[in-house]
């Protein structure tokens, strides 16, 4: 008795690059999308707590005080660091956007860009980021 074995497909169908539906290949252009949102959530939270904060001020100037002096801590210093990380790159990013939509060649360069936007925020970090660590050290040894 002799078995066949059937004969195997030989013939690969090529995969897309990218999913069905979207045009996000995860690069330059995707990642700034992403992190433009996220910093706008993030600055619009932080936005509606400061006001609300401050609107305790024509309620209550004890209460007022009472918030703010719990924010005197590490955990809101590291906040702070990583709010104005946010406030940086978005407004770096946003200037981005802005060449982008009305410089005529903004969109062949907006790889290079977006390069030059992570270089300016590293670069303006670098100047704020050790004070303000140095500020939350102080808080906590002091």
């Amino acid at each position: 008795m002799v078995t066949l074995k059937p004969e195997r497909a030989t013939t690969r169908i090529p995969l897309p690059k990218a999913p069905a539906g979207t045009v996000y290949r995860g690069h330059e252009g995707m990642w700034s999308w992403v992190l433009h949102r996220i910093t706008g959530v993030a600055i619009f939270f932080f936005l509606l707590v400061h006001v609300l904060d401050t609107a305790l001020v024509r309620i209550s100037p004890q209460t007022y005080n009472g918030v703010i002096a719990t924010y005197k801590n590490p955990i809101m210093g590291l906040g702070e660091l990583f709010l104005v990380a946010a406030i940086v790159f978005h407004a770096f990013n946003g200037l981005r956007i802005i060449l982008i939509d009305f410089w005529s060649v903004g969109t062949k360069h907006q790889r290079a860009m977006f390069w030059i936007v992570i270089a300016l925020w590293i670069i303006t970090m670098a100047g704020f980021a050790p004070r303000q660590l140095m500020v939350i050290i102080s808080e906590v040894s002091g």
